[in-house]
Order: C-alpha cells, then sequence, then structure tokens
C-alpha cells in the first residue's frame, strides 16, 4: 500500500498571520486601544479565536470558550448595581477575565495547531535571527507537554486516593504542584537539548516537508489586522 504525505495538510492559517493575529488582540482586546472607537474591530477580534477553534474541528475547547463568553455576560449583567465588597471582587475578576480570555483562547489555538517546524519555516523567510526563532520554537513544545505531563501526575494522585476537593484538599496541592513545578525545570532542559540536538542551532537553511503559503483566509486576516492599525491611527492623529 503506498503512503503519500499530504504536504498542504497543516492548519488554517500560516503562522506569520496567527502572530500577527496575537499581537493584534493583544493591543486592542488586552490593552483596548481606541476605545469606543475600536468597539466592532474589538467584538470581531474576541469571538474570532472561536469561530478558529471550531474552523480545526476543536470542538471541546471551542464549547467551553463559548460557554465561559456566555456566563461572564449574564454574572457582568447581573452585577451592575448595588454591590458589596465581595460582589466587586467578583466584578472586577469577571471583567478581567473577559479582557485576557479571548488572547489566551488565540494563544492556545496557535500552540495546539502550530507544527515546530512550520513555524521555524516561516520565521526564516521572515529572515528572523535564531536567537528568538529557537526559545519560541521550544515554547512550542513546552506547554503541551506540561499539560501531559500535570495529567499523569493527577493520574498517578488519584490512583493513591489523593482528590483535589477532598479532605486532603492541602496534600492534593501538595503533591501536584511541587512534582509539577519540578518536572517543568527539567522538561525545559530536555526540551532545549532535543532542539539542539536536531540542529536547530547549526544556523544553515533547513527543508521542510510542509508548503507553507499565504492562502485566501491568509490574506483576510491580515487585512483585518491591518485595517484595526489604519483605523486606530486614524482616530489618532486625525480625528
Amino acid at each position: 500500500m503506498e503512503y503519500r504525505l499530504d504536504r498542504n495538510a497543516h492548519s488554517l492559517l500560516d503562522p506569520r498571520t496567527k502572530l500577527l493575529l496575537l499581537f493584534t488582540s493583544s493591543v486592542f482586546v488586552i490593552g483596548t486601544a481606541g476605545g469606543r472607537q475600536m468597539v466592532i474591530f474589538y467584538w470581531i477580534l474576541v469571538y474570532l479565536p472561536v469561530l478558529l477553534l471550531f474552523a480545526e474541528k476543536e470542538w471541546k475547547a471551542g464549547t467551553v470558550a463559548v460557554a465561559v463568553y456566555v456566563g461572564s455576560y449574564f454574572a457582568q449583567r447581573a452585577l451592575q448595581h448595588d454591590l458589596t465588597a465581595v460582589e466587586s471582587v467578583l466584578a472586577l475578576m469577571l471583567f478581567i477575565l473577559t479582557k485576557i480570555l479571548p488572547t489566551v483562547i488565540l494563544a492556545r489555538y496557535i500552540v495546539k495547531t502550530t507544527k515546530v517546524s512550520e513555524f521555524i519555516t516561516a520565521m526564516h523567510r521572515m529572515h528572523v535571527t535564531d536567537k528568538i526563532t529557537i526559545p519560541v520554537s521550544v515554547i512550542f513544545r513546552f506547554f503541551p507537554t506540561i499539560g501531559e505531563e500535570s495529567k499523569a501526575i493527577n493520574d498517578a494522585m488519584r490512583m493513591r486516593g489523593i482528590e483535589m476537593g477532598a479532605k486532603k484538599a492541602t496534600e492534593a496541592v501538595e503533591y501536584r504542584m511541587v512534582p509539577l513545578i519540578a518536572s517543568c525545570s527539567i522538561i525545559g532542559e530536555e526540551l532545549s537539548a532535543a532542539a539542539m540536538t536536531r540542529g536547530l542551532d547549526m544556523g544553515k537553511k533547513r527543508s521542510c516537508i510542509w508548503n507553507i503559503k499565504f492562502r485566501l483566509q491568509d490574506y483576510a486576516v491580515t487585512a483585518l489586522c491591518f485595517a484595526c492599525f489604519v483605523w486606530w491611527g486614524i482616530g489618532r492623529f486625525f480625528v
């Protein structure tokens, strides 16, 4: 049986488009640049990460994101008048959550759907130095590996009868967090060594099996990002 690799079988967006979208979301969603002038672009940037999750068939993550959005909206509507001290703190936490969450969802989407080889190839086409490319490429593998390690630690603790929310809640935090923190340093060193073993620091041009190129959706998202900055610039300097 002959096996043929589909060189176009990668994520919906080019890695360069993803990074531009992440930067734009950081400026206009978390930073709220432009204020009311950018309200339309703001809501587009808020819901675009959820649409990207559904487009990549990340049904569970997309559904959770929508549920958190809806829950935060109704919670904020319920906490509008005559707030107690506790309710004020809760309202502040909800406000911070709604500001940070869209960019966090977008960052998760980027890490989840971007292969390291795709990212390195895209950075080389932008003539980005290896001093930036290699550390960021290690980060792309760091968070998924930490997630797998955390799941393994939780399974091990559950087998020993240590559950979150039970009488041994303090032990649960101790027995989960301490091994996880220790694993973080070890995993970082191992991933760095793996990157060096693969020759990422050779400084020479490397090949990639994936066809990295801009497609129609990349041009559309790039146009959206530039439109955000142009509209913000018009309002800042000409109005």
